[in-house]
């Protein structure tokens, strides 16, 4: 049996990855203490045992969230990269591939929240600034010799914008706003730049 201590993370754990999926998919609001516990398989009693508060369970689940959603897009990278092209060819097509159209609760956590993370109190928006910033750095470390930070600022914008109205259109519109979009990021900002 496992120990107190083990299974009490064990538990934080599953709340986390619980949340982590909920609010991607439903967003800030979809994060009710009461349901997440009771997808976890947990009593709403039990959760301020694992948590100060509501904020501080959504900083640990934009945590998670990023956590899985950048190590499934490095994965999708590496892949693409495998079959020839760029990193940033690879970026694109694995950040705009149609399959992150329904998988909203497996895709990036900033596509997923970005309107709502101006509206939330000081500390789950300062998580958010982080996972923004966060998103920044991939996005410029994956671009081509001259690009730098303003730029890979205009790249993550349509990442993400392009994401979520992709989402909005849904079924063939959406697809063919992602077909677009991937070809004029890769167009305009896929190679190298003089300096």
């Amino acid at each position: 049996m496992p120990s107190q201590p083990k299974r009490k993370q064990l538990s934080h754990d599953r709340i986390v990855e619980v949340a982590a999926r909920a609010i991607r998919r439903t967003g800030y609001r979809g994060v009710g203490v009461a349901d997440i516990m009771k997808e976890a398989g947990l009593t709403h009693g039990g959760f301020y045992a694992h948590f100060e508060s509501r904020d501080a369970l959504l900083v640990e689940a934009m945590q998670r969230a990023s956590h899985d959603s950048r190590l499934a897009l490095e994965q999708a990278v590496e892949r693409r990269m495998a079959k020839g092209g760029t990193r940033f060819e690879a970026l694109v097509w694995a950040y705009l591939h149609d399959s992150n159209i329904e998988a909203s609760e497996q895709g990036c956590v900033v596509a997923a929240l970005a309107s709502e993370m101006t509206r939330q109190e000081d500390a789950v928006r300062e998580e958010a600034r982080s996972r923004v910033r966060e998103l920044l750095a991939l996005v410029e470390s994956a671009l081509p010799p001259g690009g730098g930070s303003a730029q890979a600022a205009v790249v993550a914008a349509t990442l993400i914008g392009a994401l979520q109205l992709a989402r909005t259109l849904g079924g063939k519109a959406g697809r063919d706003l992602l077909a677009a979009t991937r070809q004029s990021l890769i167009q305009n900002h896929g190679a190298v730049r003089e300096a």
